[in-house]
């Protein structure tokens, strides 16, 4: 297991809330609790930033992706810094996608 860089894991609510979203097993009921916990705009912006880094993954340009992201050059610029120096979050994200839609290629991703 990765050690995450950041102490917010070392905060008790924050910890539960991982275990929570890891210990639920479907689509539909990650969709209600996101939901529940999240305003649409959050579930959105949080969703583009994914789609960002598969873009960023799969060697899609900073311009291209901003065209189709809408997201600042910033936003992106920090997305790539975290798939590059974060703590892998993204990347085991997008295997475990891949993994359960039968091993999608990156470019797919995208």
């Amino acid at each position: 297991m990765i050690k995450s860089k950041t102490r917010i894991w070392q905060n008790e609510d924050a910890q539960r809330l991982a275990e929570a979203i890891a210990s639920i097993d479907t689509v539909e009921v990650t969709e209600n609790f996101l939901r529940d916990v999240m305003t649409e705009t959050e579930i959105e912006e949080i969703a583009t930033r994914f789609r960002a880094a598969r873009m960023l993954t799969a060697g899609y340009k900073y311009s291209d992706i901003i065209e189709r992201t809408k997201l600042s050059s910033r936003t992106v610029a920090r997305i790539s810094d975290w798939l590059k120096n974060g703590c892998s979050g993204y990347r085991s994200a997008m295997l475990a996608l891949a993994k359960h839609h039968g091993h999608i290629s990156p470019e797919r991703l995208g």
